[in-house]
């Protein structure tokens, strides 16, 4: 009943769990959402550091109550009762490395921690951040599965970086004010498979082709910038803690009611023959309410789709028989 108190009540008391609290993304994440008054409670998770990092932000003056669990044993206890599970868990990118080189490691991290939310928290929102997001979600949804608790509607894959990156290139380049500029992404979250729809950018903006395609080249690689301007030392935590929050709080805010919340997410789809796919969504109290789809596209942003959709299968089906084959 508690878990549904709050949906009826509109009251912002949501408990929120992030898992891979004490990570480069995690860290930066828990302090954002603590900061929030549309959360109640914060259980903050990870395999190191939990009870240091809970502690710093249990003394931040706002009415979130922060717990820290730390280990395996303690991974359980960390999610009952959530609403809603944010996971920046995993390892980093390094120079040279595509997201795909994370795969079997973060794979196995996604894979144990969708195990225990399907288990202690079946009905929470769950919104994944590690990468390779593109078959990181195939990984939750097919897990979900396995316990019967597969809720497409409440599973998603935060692309919320690219959309943020092309709202503040796109706002450089014209000089607006990147708070008002919404650049629709859509596709997957993994080089080509970002597609930024300008065309459907509000307000209206045009560029010329060479432009256009430099900027299109410069959303999709936004995130191997960060990984060479760190040379080693990390890929994007700051911008994703703030992307991952941002989603986050749109989740939260169409659960407590509120009308009209559209973000872009990966999620399982019908919108083109990729069994997941990133579109707009319009958010609702139960997770997805409408999938807004891919809307009138141009002829260069086809062809965009066009180029991302064999490179999207292969993930899909690299993170499906990952668990497929799993002991």
């Amino acid at each position: 009943v508690d878990q549904f108190f709050f949906f009826l009540s509109g009251t912002n008391n949501a408990k929120v769990a992030v898992l891979g609290a004490s990570g480069g993304i995690g860290q930066p994440l828990s302090l954002l959402l603590k900061n929030s008054p549309l959360v109640g409670e914060l259980s903050l998770f990870d395999i190191a550091h939990t009870p240091g990092v809970a502690a710093d932000l249990s003394h931040i003056e706002t009415r979130a109550h922060v717990t820290g669990y730390m280990g395996p044993d303690q991974l359980d206890a960390a999610l009952k009762g959530c609403n809603v599970v944010v996971i920046p868990a995993g390892v980093p990118r390094k120079p040279g490395m595509t997201r795909d080189d994370l795969f079997n490691t973060n794979a196995t991290i996604v894979a144990t921690l969708a195990d225990a939310v399907a288990r202690n928290c079946p009905e929470a929102m769950i919104c994944i951040i590690a990468n390779p997001v593109n078959s990181t979600i195939p990984i939750t949804s097919e897990v979900m599965k396995k316990y019967g608790v597969y809720n497409p509607n409440r599973v998603f894959g935060v692309t919320t970086l690219d959309i943020v990156r092309a709202n503040a290139f796109v706002a450089e380049l014209k000089g607006l004010d990147p708070a008002r500029v919404n650049v629709p992404v859509i596709g997957g979250h993994a080089g080509k498979t970002i597609i930024p729809l300008i065309s459907q950018a509000t307000p209206k903006v045009e560029f010329p082709a060479d432009q256009l395609s430099a900027l299109t080249a410069r959303i999709q690689d936004a995130g191997t910038e960060v990984v060479k301007a760190k040379a080693g030392a990390g890929s994007a935590t700051l911008s994703m803690a703030y992307a991952g929050a941002r989603f986050t709080f749109s989740v939260l805010d169409a659960m407590n009611g509120k009308d009209g919340v559209v973000e872009c997410a990966y999620v399982r789809s019908e919108e083109t023959e990729c069994k997941y796919f990133s579109t707009p969504l319009l958010l609702g109290k139960h997770g997805i309410e409408k999938n807004l789809g891919l809307g009138k596209l141009s002829a260069f942003e086809e062809n965009l789709v066009a180029d991302a959709i064999g490179e999207l299968k292969g993930s899909i089906k690299k993170g499906e028989d990952f668990v497929a084959n799993m002991k």
